[in-house]
C-alpha cells in the first residue's frame, strides 16, 4: 500500500472542517428566513445543505488529489452525504440531512462489532500510522469505538427529534467534534499501556 502524501496540516484541517463551518454560518445567516430558488421556498436549513453537499464534495476531491489518499471514514460520510443531503434538497425535508449522522454512526458500530468478531483489526487498518499498539489494545479500542458510534447514533437521534434546529447544528458542528476529542484524551492510558514503537524507531 502506497504511503498518502503528506500536505500542510492547515490546509488539511482547512478542507476536512471548511464544509462543516459553510454549513454552519449559512445556516445561522439564513435561520429565520425563507429563501426562493427556482421558483421554490427553502429554509435556511436545506439553504445551508445546499451550500454544504457540494463544498464537501470538492473538499474531499482535493484531499483525495493532494494525499493520494481517502480513509473509508471519508469515502462513507461523503456518499451518506450526497445521499441523505441530496434528498433533504429534493424533497425539501430537513429530516433525512438531520438522519445521516446517525446512519453513519450505526454503519461505523456495526463494522467494529464484525471486525470484533471476526477477529480481524480493521480499526487499526485505518489508524495503525497515527496509533501504534499492540493487538489486545486495538481490541479494547475497537470496541470502545463501537459503543461510542452507538451512544453518538443514539444522541443524534434524540437531539434532532426532540430540540429545535439551532440546537441541533451546534450539537454537529460543535457537540458531536467534542465528544470524539474527549473520547481521545479519555483514552490516553490505553495508548500509553498498548503502544508499540514506530517503525524505524
Amino acid at each position: 500500500m502506497t504511503e498518502p502524501r503528506k500536505i500542510n496540516p492547515w490546509l488539511k484541517s482547512a478542507l476536512e472542517l471548511g464544509p462543516l463551518m459553510l454549513f454552519f454560518l449559512v445556516f445561522m445567516r439564513y435561520r429565520d428566513q425563507v429563501v426562493s430558488l427556482g421558483g421554490r421556498d427553502y429554509s435556511g436549513f436545506i439553504l445551508a445543505t445546499l451550500a454544504f453537499v457540494p463544498v464537501l464534495a470538492l473538499s474531499t476531491l482535493a484531499l483525495w488529489r493532494l494525499t493520494g489518499r481517502l480513509s473509508p471514514m471519508q469515502i462513507a460520510t461523503l456518499v451518506l452525504v450526497v445521499v441523505f443531503g441530496g434528498l433533504s434538497i429534493w424533497l425539501n425535508d430537513p429530516k433525512f440531512f438531520k438522519m445521516k449522522p446517525t446512519i453513519i454512526y450505526l454503519i461505523f458500530s456495526a463494522l467494529l462489532g464484525v471486525s470484533l468478531a471476526l477477529r480481524r483489526n480493521w480499526l487499526e487498518l485505518v489508524m495503525a500510522e497515527a496509533l501504534p499498539m499492540n493487538a489486545q489494545g486495538w481490541r479494547i479500542l475497537t470496541l470502545r469505538m463501537a459503543l461510542l458510534f452507538l451512544g453518538l447514533a443514539a444522541a443524534n437521534e434524540a437531539v434532532w427529534r426532540l430540540m429545535s434546529e439551532t440546537v441541533w447544528v451546534n450539537f454537529k458542528t460543535f457537540g458531536l467534534p467534542a465528544i470524539m476529542v474527549v473520547f481521545f484524551v479519555a483514552n490516553a492510558r490505553l495508548f500509553e499501556r498498548h503502544a508499540q514503537p514506530r517503525d524505524g524507531q
